[in-house]
């Protein structure tokens, strides 16, 4: 094949897409922690096809502009440092293609290396074994081999990009021996190479189609599945497919996007109407998925915990409120629970975005906040560190505003820099304060073992409970509330002055009350139990 056309850039897009989607479980399971939040599969699906689905509707006979649309949807769609990472690939790969009508050999290979050059350039502090080495590897030795061999088989340059980037994912546990030491390669790696496999299949005539909605999305629906009956909503809508839409729409593409998400799920279509029903922990998410195809006809949403009921009214009604005139800060965080939502509500956040592990919000989703907040000066508290590359990647986006990220990495650090937050002080100073903020509370977390593993060491059984304290895992017992006390009293010092303990959904207020109990016959310390009805993590604990 010596040139690509739109169309075979198309068709390469759609099976790259399809192959990540049939083996995103394959890549969830790829955690190097065993806790439940193995979503890198997940992620890279939702941004790949976010972009994918938006290129494919690209009416233009031009790569360039096929190109732009993918960079675009990416960027937008982009979820956890992989999403991210990947949607910078191809942003390098569109800036090296944005003039060129049908691509050849020395072009495609070009168009990696930039790719793995715009992608470093957007990670702070680049960790080598990851997905960024795999890209590099594969595009430096993909080029050199062109150029050498004077190449001239698109075909060609594609089966060597593959093999090499294969060859550096195997090479991943030597450069990270985390990886190692679990037995696993670099989820996001694998991701990529699944990707450009895809791709290499369509360019051979053998294009990969997506599997079962079962298969494909299975790791999606059982984290799903874990924390329904907690807190989750029924999400119902009838969809009127505008013409583009009608065109474009796959039942069974649109059934597994929205697999991603949810669990319980009905999709049919009748000519320009499609019925939705899809149990989530992320209606909005649903709902933005349905609205890129149509109009809406009608729509429900119910909360399936009754105490819950009435979130999605309180959350329109505080949207309403936002004044229309702007003020001079405007602060927007993430919180993964209802009962975490009001403490960053009563600390004076304007926008809180659900989401946090597991539920990695979108780079638009962040987009969205700023542009609906009316503020001089934004500050946002992503919670998370899958969260802030994205978090990161909205500000760039709305370079007209001032929108500051500060990188905290927990819950217990977001709420501790928005006690420091002042609104009478100048943003300099509401900075240097959040951010001192953020290294004056240690946080840690409680949740149970997916799976049988070895960490630093410690051996680890499925459905025991772990202590995490910062980034290491500091007991792993099957007894929950005794695990809970070991991590306090490992977190504990003569220095610590106040805990928060915040408890999740699957523990009760006495436990919780237990814990506080505990922490004060052994310490100093003053304990604020607050109901955060987070799921994943039974207790989250920050101390000062």
């Amino acid at each position: 094949m010596k040139k690509i056309d739109a169309k075979m850039f198309k068709e390469m897009l759609a099976s790259g897409m399809n192959n990540l989607g049939n083996h995103s479980s394959e890549i969830d399971s790829l955690n190097v922690f065993p806790v439940p939040d193995g979503d890198t599969g997940t992620n890279m699906y939702l941004t790949v096809s976010n972009g994918v689905n938006a290129a494919l509707e690209e009416d233009a006979d031009e790569i360039g502009k096929i190109c732009k649309t993918l960079s675009r949807g990416l960027l937008m769609g982009a979820r956890g440092n992989s999403g991210v990472i990947t949607s910078q690939i191809f942003r390098g790969f569109y800036q090296s293609l944005k003039e060129v009508k049908e691509m050849d050999a020395m072009q495609l290979a070009y168009a990696f290396v930039n790719g793995s050059r715009v992608a470093y350039k957007a990670v702070m502090r680049p960790v080598e074994g990851t997905i960024l080495t795999v890209v590099r590897e594969a595009a430096d030795y993909t080029y050199a081999y062109t150029v050498t061999e004077e190449v001239t088989d698109c075909t060609a340059v594609m089966q060597k990009m593959v093999t090499e980037a294969n060859e550096s994912l195997e090479r991943t546990p030597e450069l990270l021996p985390v990886l190692a030491e679990v037995g696993v390669v670099d989820s996001g790696g694998k991701g990529l190479c699944t990707i450009l496999e895809g791709f290499l299949a369509a360019m051979q005539g053998k294009a990969i189609v997506k599997e079962e909605t079962e298969k494909a999305s299975e790791a999606a629906q059982t984290k799903v599945e874990s924390q329904e009956e907690e807190y989750g909503f029924c999400t119902e809508f009838i969809l009127q497919l505008s013409e583009t839409g009608r065109k474009n729409f796959s039942e069974s593409d649109f059934r597994d996007e929205l697999a991603s998400i949810g669990n319980s799920l009905v999709c049919v279509q009748d000519e320009d109407l499609v019925k939705v029903h899809v149990h989530t922990l992320e209606p909005y998410t649903a709902l933005k998925m349905g609205r890129r195809r149509g109009r809406f006809m009608k729509i429900k949403v119910e909360n399936m915990q009754q105490q819950h009921d009435n979130i999605l009214e309180k959350e329109q009604e505080e949207k309403a409120e936002v004044p229309a005139e702007h003020k001079k800060y405007g602060i927007i965080t993430v919180a993964p629970g209802p009962g975490i939502e009001k403490m960053f509500k009563d600390l004076r956040a304007d926008i809180v975005i659900s989401g946090g592990q597991t539920m990695n919000p979108s780079t638009e989703d962040f987009v969205s906040a700023i542009n609906d907040l009316p503020a001089d000066h934004i500050f946002i508290l992503p919670n998370n560190s899958n969260i802030i590359l994205a978090a990161s990647q909205a500000a760039q986006v709305c370079e007209d505003k001032d929108v500051q990220v500060l990188p905290s990495k927990t819950i217990p650090q977001g709420l501790t820099a928005c006690v420091m937050f002042n609104p009478d002080v100048e943003p300099e100073d509401n900075l240097t304060e959040m951010n001192n903020g953020l290294e004056s509370v240690k946080s840690g977390e409680v949740t149970y073992a997916i799976k049988d593993t070895t960490y630093e060491g410690m051996e680890i059984k499925k459905g025991e409970y772990m202590g995490i304290f910062g980034k290491a895992i500091e007991v792993a017992e099957p007894d929950m509330m005794s695990a809970t006390k070991h991590l306090a009293d490992k977190m504990l010092d003569e220095d610590s002055e106040l805990v928060t303990l915040i408890y999740g959904t699957d523990a009760t207020k006495e436990q919780a009350e237990e814990i506080s109990d505990y922490i004060e016959e052994n310490s100093d310390a003053e304990v604020n139990v607050v109901s955060g009805q987070q799921p994943v993590y039974s207790f989250i604990i920050g101390v000062e």
